[in-house]
């Protein structure tokens, strides 16, 4: 696979090394001269001086034939210049982005770039995990279907302590599709399920339903 690297800071680096061990075929693109010294000194020749941005350094990299592009800069209009132009102007198949600023995520979507990675959300979620003020966790977006996967873990304050599955009311399109039990170990539950403290619930819903979700299962 041919993947090119838009900047050449440390995520970049380290990045492109692991690649190289995979025996991907890569290029970092950096426009800072000490870095790319330092990639080709360490790395070899697989560093090309130039602006990620522009259409002429893509073509220069070669995007017209790249399977993928990251665009991992420290900016996040740069990573969204970088990967709208190989998705639009080369047909790159797959981009992906690193998010400096979380607010920019749901821009990033909307212009079409595949896969975002955003550093202060992944932070958050292992926080989440061992906070109780934080009970609800994205596990996973399924892209395209407008759905998420969340985890919920359930307390002796939950709504939902002590109850039957048929009798918890939960908005429109969630669904509980795991319930992993201290006790019992995972199982896919039925109407009879009765969630109990400790329980962690796995929870397909949409993401405009999330906060719903969460007021059913673990209150306000």
């Amino acid at each position: 696979m041919y993947i090119i690297v838009v900047g050449g800071g440390k995520v970049g680096y380290y990045l492109a090394k692991t690649l190289v061990a995979e025996n991907h075929e890569v290029l970092v693109i950096e426009q800072d001269a000490k870095k790319c010294e330092r990639i080709a000194e360490e790395l070899g020749s697989i560093v090309l001086r130039g602006d990620g941005c522009e259409a002429t350094t893509l073509r220069d990299a070669g995007a017209g034939r790249a399977d993928m592009l990251i665009a991992v800069t420290g900016d996040d209009e740069d990573n969204l210049v970088s990967s709208q132009m190989a998705k639009v102007k080369f047909n790159v198949s797959r981009t992906i982005a690193r998010i400096n600023n979380p607010k920019n995520q749901t821009i990033f979507k909307k212009l079409g770039i595949d896969v975002t990675v955003n550093s202060t959300d992944l932070i958050l979620a292992h926080i989440e995990q061992e906070l109780p003020t934080h009970p609800l966790v994205c596990l996973l977006e399924l892209k395209g279907m407008g759905l998420e996967i969340v985890e919920v873990k359930v307390t002796a304050e939950s709504p939902v302590a002590g109850k039957p599955l048929k009798n918890i009311s939960l908005p429109p399109e969630s669904m509980v599709s795991l319930v992993i039990s201290p006790q019992k170990g995972a199982q896919v539950p039925t109407a009879d399920t009765i969630l109990s403290p400790g329980d962690e619930v796995v929870a397909v819903t949409k993401p405009e339903t999330e906060s719903a979700l969460r007021r059913a299962l673990v209150g306000a």
